[in-house]
């Protein structure tokens, strides 16, 4: 018997298997490959996190309630989990390996302490005390401290022992101080400048160790080595407690700080009565839980290692593309009159949104402002520009989801500092996330109220808008805006009724729209008529939709897919889903927007969304889909998907085993979408 859908757990690894592949590809530039190392080891720890967490949760629970062929299927999906994730971990040390032996025939050396001349070891420890001491404050371990309690998930440790020979060995644990200093020191040029070497700050704590305990504790010798712990990253919000839902947000987070660990990584090389040590202070009992690797922990800093040498060791960056009609008009608003206007991130300069609302907080023509918050900059201009909009007599709603897993402190952050400044803050919904990404600003115009809406897939980040590729729609369609001011009132008022007739709405209709869009493309073929289902999404995992995807396919209707993450539909099946198929695409840039287009007999019907095709997308989340009528804006998406399709580089075949096969070439030419989109992007917006 078949099964129907693949564990969206190994998926996930199969995806995370596509960013080591871009470490191995011996095309991608030598320091980026080193950068693809770091962005893999940051997704493991966030898997981790959350979904290994999630796994080992729902263990406890069917245990506990007696469940126990639920607990069966868990424990074996958990024993795959950590078989696929030793394979890829042999796998990313190898590629390590390999990458940092080829850094060197470009002069570039990452340097062990060990290895430092006498001049560079005096200097190192210079660096130390001048730039590194005073940043460091060991956790001297007794049966007093607990360490469960002390360690944070997002910092690196050295377990230090400091022996004495006759006596007890004592234990340390020293943090390593990232936040507070660089983790790569580019030592000074010996002899010739052609050389570039690199030392990483945790070999020089490992080689000053001793100075950190000198005159405190006595000892003969120490030796330190790294470990790190990933902790769950669910919380709790107590509802019974009287206090605000801020307050609420932050004593849960202090909940993930002592969370217990899901997985403790530590040095291969740590001796096996430190390892015994350390179990005993974590409380570990799962062989699983702990876990040997290699030299370094926290290899996601690794996203931001330097290029020391050649600038071909990185990608060349891509010029920003200004569009044409915003540059063309003096103020946001009369480009968006003109036309709909769809923009493509990171091609698109994301100066064009921070200027719409910019514009929009001085104008004095615009009465209300409105927007989603679910992750925004640290040094946010579009929150700054709504402070200032404010001041300028502006009527601003923001809507705050605090509950933006990793966010959270920022987002608490910022809800207060708008607060202050006057703006209404609506701290989410404690039922469902918002993940909606809205901003509709509406002016007076001659006397009646005109709203100017934004519809995206994409977070308003300055930072991320740099590197995720995503859709932003600025319309000035007055029922979709007033159906997104809908949205914005059932936030604040989620006890009335609400119907939406244009907008796709998570989980008012948004499950249902999809649905009957599918029947109407079964209809069509079944009436001779043409019909396709093409989609574009980060993970497709919902079961319901799944199987609506399979009957479509068992009617005869074509289905083009392209999912970048978790994927658990299986194309290729006969009698099943033979005319489903899927392609990944992995490469400079995150592939982040959610595209739906529908033949609909020749005339389509093309939709953006802010929500992915999982179950929380659909029934716990408030998201939003908006349908495309511009038909410019049309033909630009469905170019965009076609060149991703024809993509003979970066693409790769999801079959029904996941193993990320590469799309064959044949005899077709060399087609990298990312590069071609570009080029795409900037012909389409000459002057």
């Amino acid at each position: 018997m078949s099964i129907l859908y693949f564990p969206k757990e190994i998926s996930w690894l199969a995806f995370n298997e596509r960013v080591l592949q871009e470490a191995e590809d011996i095309n991608t530039p030598l320091v980026e490959r080193l950068r693809f190392l770091g962005i893999y080891s940051n997704n493991l720890d966030e898997f981790y996190r959350v979904r290994v967490a999630d796994v080992k949760r729902l263990i406890t629970i069917s245990q506990n309630e007696e469940q126990f062929d639920t607990a069966a299927e868990l424990i074996s999906l958990l024993t795959r989990i950590h078989e696929k994730v030793r394979g890829l971990s042999a796998k990313f040390d190898q590629t390590h390996r390999k990458v940092t032996k080829e850094l060197e025939r470009y002069n570039i050396f990452i340097l062990h302490h060990s290895q430092l001349s006498q001049t560079q070891n005096q200097w190192v420890q210079e660096y130390f005390r001048n730039h590194v001491l005073r940043h460091v404050a060991p956790i001297l371990l007794d049966n007093k401290v607990q360490l469960i309690q002390r360690l944070n998930d997002s910092s690196v440790y050295l377990d230090v022992a400091l022996y004495r020979p006759g006596r007890t060995t004592r234990y340390a644990v020293v943090e390593i101080p990232t936040n507070a200093t660089d983790r790569f020191i580019v030592l000074p040029p010996q002899r010739t400048r052609k050389k570039k070497q690199i030392i990483l700050l945790d070999d020089i704590i490992k080689l000053c160790v001793h100075e950190i305990f000198r005159g405190f504790v006595k000892f003969e010798n120490a030796e330190a080595y790294s470990f790190k712990i990933t902790r769950d990253a669910e919380y709790s919000i107590n509802d019974e407690i009287d206090e605000s839902y801020v307050e609420k947000m932050s004593e849960s987070m202090k909940q993930r700080l002592i969370a217990e660990p899901v997985r403790i990584i530590h040095d291969f090389g740590m001796p096996n009565e430190m390892i015994a040590d350390l179990r005993k202070r974590l409380r570990i009992s799962s062989s699983d839980t702990i876990q040997s690797a290699g030299h370094y922990r926290n290899f996601k800093d690794f996203i931001s290692f330097p290029n020391v040498g050649r600038a071909y060791l990185e990608y060349a960056p891509l010029a920003r593309i200004r569009n044409k009609t915003f540059a063309q008009h003096d103020t946001v608003f009369q480009a968006i009159n003109k036309q709909d206007i769809l923009l493509y991130y990171p091609y698109h300069d994301f100066l064009h949104f921070t200027e719409f609302v910019r514009q929009a907080a001085f104008d004095p023509m615009v009465k209300h402002i409105r927007l989603n918050m679910y992750r925004v900059a640290k040094g946010s201009r579009i929150i700054n520009s709504l402070v200032d909009a404010v001041d300028n007599g502006k009527k601003v709603t923001v809507v705050v989801e605090l509950r933006a897993r990793f966010d959270e402190e920022n987002n608490i952050a910022w809800s207060k500092r708008m607060t202050d400044a006057g703006i209404k803050v609506i701290l989410g919904n404690p039922s469902v996330k918002i993940h909606s990404k809205l901003c509709i600003v509406t002016r007076e115009e001659r006397g009646k109220l005109r709203h100017y809406s934004h519809f995206g897939t994409g977070n308003f980040n300055e930072k991320t808008a740099r590197i995720y590729t995503d859709f932003s729609l600025f319309t000035c369609n007055q029922e979709l805006g007033l159906e997104g001011i809908e949205v914005f009132e059932m936030i604040i008022n989620p006890y009335r009724k609400y119907r939406f007739n244009l907008l796709q709405v998570s989980p008012i209709n948004a499950r249902s729209k999809i649905q009957s869009l599918i029947r109407q493309e079964i209809q069509r073929h079944t009436e001779g008529n043409k019909a396709c289902i093409t989609i574009k999404l980060n993970n497709l995992v919902d079961p319901e939709l799944i199987d609506d995807l399979y009957r479509a396919s068992q009617a005869g209707v074509r289905i083009r897919i392209i999912c970048r993450g978790m994927c658990s539909l299986i194309p290729g099946v006969k009698g099943r889903s033979e005319n489903i198929s899927i392609i990944s695409i992995v490469d400079r840039f995150l592939e982040h927007p959610r595209i739906m287009v529908f033949e609909n007999g020749g005339e389509r019907k093309v939709f953006i969304s802010s929500a992915d095709w999982m179950t929380r997308n659909m029934d716990y989340r408030i998201e939003v889909g908006c349908p495309v009528f511009d038909e410019d804006a049309k033909q630009m998406l469905i170019d965009l998907l076609e060149l991703q399709f024809q993509d003979t580089l970066k693409a790769r075949v999801i079959d029904e085993k996941q193993t990320n096969e590469y799309v064959k070439r044949g005899n077709r030419k060399n087609i990298r979408s990312q590069i071609q989109t570009h080029e795409y992007l900037t012909k389409r917006e000459e002057f």
